[in-house]
């Protein structure tokens, strides 16, 4: 491993002790919002997670070096764009890796190195899902297979609202992911709180999440875990309100004859579009809010090891 990846020096020390780290995904920096927001969200994330007693570890690959926690310098090449930054999967790490390039990592990536590297914790927005028009397209995120390969637990709100939901988790069943709800009974459509699909697992704070998760790891299941956790009520976009604004943004896509991967990012430009803005407030909410879950997680996990 040390001859593909760069730990730094705090993450290493941290995990040596065991002491709570946090991965982080790079996609949403350079692929997910414009600069100077992707900075400041950056680092803002990174804060949040110090604030509760954890260590975040952004992950990247920055000169053909699979980086585990990034130094300001890394975090602003990647928000700035100066130079080409691949949309990093597993499947295009060691490519990007052996041409010496740079790579954001997503979320199956970030899922397989944090693993690699001994995290147990991982935080993002949403995971990728079932597209609604994968029976023509075959179009499903990487992010689920990951799951169930994958030992990590993974905070976030859910999927974004324009996959197909329901299928998401049929998959994520069939796959024997566990989904578990925090603080929610519901599961969340990541600008909304609720998608009207009920969780058959849900725990009410992070100890008892934490608790969850020690015993998945302790049983030797080798799947990772999906701890859906809402945006904060304040900056959430109601369910209703949201379909009505992915319908129009379908329209528009179909007009456009925009396919595969670009489908997207060129729904979720629409929806910010339609939505005035509110789409990004709701996006950036939830982001710092499952960062400080998942920094509790790690605490109250550490905390268990000790025991």
């Amino acid at each position: 491993m040390k001859a593909f990846f760069d730990i730094a020096p705090p993450v290493a020390q941290a995990l040596d002790a065991g002491n709570p780290v946090v991965a982080l995904e790079s996609t949403v920096i350079s692929h997910g919002l414009p600069w100077p927001d992707n900075m400041q969200l950056a680092l803002e994330t990174e804060a949040v997670i110090r604030a509760e007693g954890a260590l975040p570890a952004t992950i990247a690959v920055i000169d053909g070096r699979i980086r585990v926690g990034l130094t300001e310098g890394n975090i602003e090449r990647l928000a700035r764009k100066r130079e080409p930054v691949h949309k990093a999967s597993r499947r295009d790490l060691s490519y990007v890796v052996a041409r010496g390039l740079n790579g954001a990592t997503t979320v199956a990536a970030t899922m397989w190195i944090a693993h690699r590297a001994g995290i147990r914790i991982f935080s993002t927005g949403g995971i990728g899902g079932v597209h609604r028009e994968a029976r023509e397209s075959f179009d499903i995120s990487a992010d689920l297979y990951e799951l169930a390969r994958t030992p990590v637990a993974v905070v976030a709100s859910g999927v974004k609202s324009i996959l197909d939901i329901g299928a998401t988790l049929e998959m994520l069943e069939t796959l024997g992911v566990p989904v578990v709800g925090l603080g929610t009974v519901e599961f969340p459509a990541f600008y909304s709180r609720s998608s009207g699909h009920r969780l058959h697992q849900s725990v009410k704070d992070e100890s008892e999440a934490a608790r969850v998760i020690d015993a998945h790891f302790g049983l030797g299941i080798d799947t990772g875990l999906l701890i859906a956790h809402p945006v904060p009520e304040a900056d959430q976009i109601p369910f209703d309100q949201m379909e009505a604004h992915i319908a129009r943004a379908l329209q528009m896509q179909a007009a456009a004859g925009i396919r595969g991967k670009e489908i997207t990012p060129f729904l979720l430009s629409r929806i910010m579009e339609l939505t005035g803005g509110r789409s990004m407030q709701a996006n950036l909410a939830l982001l710092k809010a499952n960062a400080r879950a998942a920094a509790r997680i790690a605490v109250k996990l550490s905390k268990q090891d000790e025991r």
